[in-house]
C-alpha cells in the first residue's frame, strides 16, 4: 500500500451530482504529470493487487431526478456516496491496481419493465409494483400479447415462463418481482456512469496504466441481474439454460490481494452481487472473505418515501458478510489502516 494523496484541484465535490463532459486530453496529460510528481508507479509492478468493484455508480440511480435514484434516508446518499467514492480513488491511486465498473443495461420490454406486464383490462403495471406468485397464478398479471414476437417468444410458452419465473423467486427466497421504472436504458443518458466517477476512473487509468474494466449486465429480457455475477433466474420451464453465472469476473476478482466493493444500491445490485462472491466463495476457501471490504459510507439502500424502504435489508447483508469475514470499512481511513492489508 503506498501513502495517501491529495485529492487533485480539478475535482469539484459539488458537481458529483450533475452530468458533464469529461475533458480527456486534458485530464489525460494532467495524469501523466500527477504520477511523476508524486512517484505513482505502473499497476503491472504492484506488489499487493487490489481491484475497486464500483457498483452501477450510473447517472441514473445517482443524479437527483434521474429514473431511480438512491436517495436512501438521507434523500441525498448516491451524491454523497459519489463524491466519497470519487476523493477514495484520488487519495488511493497508487494503490488501486484497477478499477471494474459494472453497468446496468437495459431495454424497454424486460421482465421487470411495465411494458411486459398487463392485467385483465391491459394496463401495464404501474412503477415500484411488485408481481408475487399468487398474482402471477390468480391470472391478475399477465404477460403483454404484444410484445411476445419482438423478443423472440410466442406468447403461450412466454406466459408459461413467467408463472415459473415468480415460482422460482419465491422458492429461492429472493424478493417478489418489482416492476421497476424504465431505468440504465441502453443508449441513454441514464446509462453513463456519473461523470465525476467516469472522471476518476480515466485519470486513474492513465496515471497508473491500468485499463478499466467494464462490466455490462442486465440485457436479457427474461431475468433480473441485479449481481453483476449471475441473473436471479437461471434455467426455462424445461429446465434448459436462459443465462449463466459470470464466472470469468468471478475468477478474475478472486485473482486479487484485495477487492473493495461500492456502489448502489446497498439493498439490490450491491447486496446481490457480494451476496453472489461469497457463495463462491465459501464453496472454494471461506478464509478468501478475509480479501473482500465493503465501502459501506459508499453505498446507500433503494428509499421510495411512502413507497418502499430497503434499508434494514441492506444493513441485515452487511452485517451477514461482515459474520462471514468480509471487512466493512469507511472510505476516509486510509488503506495502510485497514485489517488486513
Amino acid at each position: 500500500m503506498t501513502t495517501e494523496l491529495m485529492v487533485p484541484d480539478f475535482f469539484d465535490a459539488a458537481r458529483c451530482g450533475e452530468v458533464f463532459r469529461v475533458p480527456y486530453l486534458e485530464r489525460a496529460e494532467q495524469a501523466k504529470a500527477w504520477a511523476e510528481q508524486h512517484g505513482i508507479a505502473k499497476a503491472a509492478g504492484d506488489g499487493k493487487r487490489v481491484c475497486l468493484l464500483a457498483i452501477d455508480v450510473q447517472n441514473t440511480f445517482c443524479i437527483p431526478d434521474y429514473e431511480l435514484f438512491v436517495g436512501g434516508r438521507s434523500g441525498t446518499g448516491a451524491v454523497d456516496d459519489s463524491r466519497r467514492l470519487c476523493e477514495f480513488v484520488y487519495r488511493n491511486l497508487g494503490s488501486i491496481t484497477e478499477i471494474a465498473p459494472t453497468l446496468d443495461t437495459h431495454t424497454a420490454v424486460q421482465i421487470f419493465h411495465p411494458a411486459f406486464w398487463v392485467d385483465g383490462e391491459g394496463n401495464n403495471p404501474a412503477p415500484m409494483t411488485m408481481i408475487g406468485l399468487d398474482e402471477v397464478v390468480q391470472g391478475k398479471w399477465r404477460v403483454n400479447p404484444a410484445i411476445a414476437t419482438s423478443i423472440g417468444g410466442e406468447l403461450e410458452g412466454l406466459q408459461e415462463f413467467a408463472l415459473h419465473y415468480a415460482q422460482r423467486l419465491s422458492d429461492d427466497g429472493k424478493y417478489p418481482l418489482t416492476i421497476w421504472p424504465y431505468h440504465s436504458m441502453l443508449g441513454g443518458i441514464g446509462h453513463a456512469l456519473v461523470s465525476a466517477f467516469e472522471e476518476a476512473c480515466f485519470f486513474h487509468n492513465r496515471a497508473r496504466e491500468s485499463q478499466t474494466r467494464f462490466e455490462v449486465k442486465g440485457g436479457n429480457p427474461l431475468t433480473e441481474n441485479y449481481s453483476v455475477l449471475r441473473p436471479e433466474v437461471m434455467d426455462g420451464v424445461n429446465g434448459s439454460a436462459i443465462a449463466q453465472k459470470n464466472s470469468a469476473l468471478i475468477n478474475h476478482l478472486l485473482s486479487f490481494d484485495a477487492v473493495v466493493v461500492a456502489g448502489q444500491a446497498k439493498s439490490h445490485c450491491v447486496a446481490w452481487t457480494v451476496d453472489d462472491l461469497l457463495t463462491e466463495i465459501q464453496a472454494r476457501d471461506p478464509q478468501l472473505a478475509q480479501k473482500v471490504y465493503l465501502l459501506e459510507d459508499c453505498t446507500s439502500p433503494v428509499v421510495v418515501p411512502g413507497v418502499v424502504d430497503f434499508t434494514e435489508q441492506g444493513d441485515a447483508a452487511y452485517a451477514r458478510f461482515a459474520e462471514a469475514g468480509m471487512h466493512l470499512v469507511k472510505s476516509t481511513v486510509p488503506m495502510v489502516d485497514w485489517p488486513g492489508l
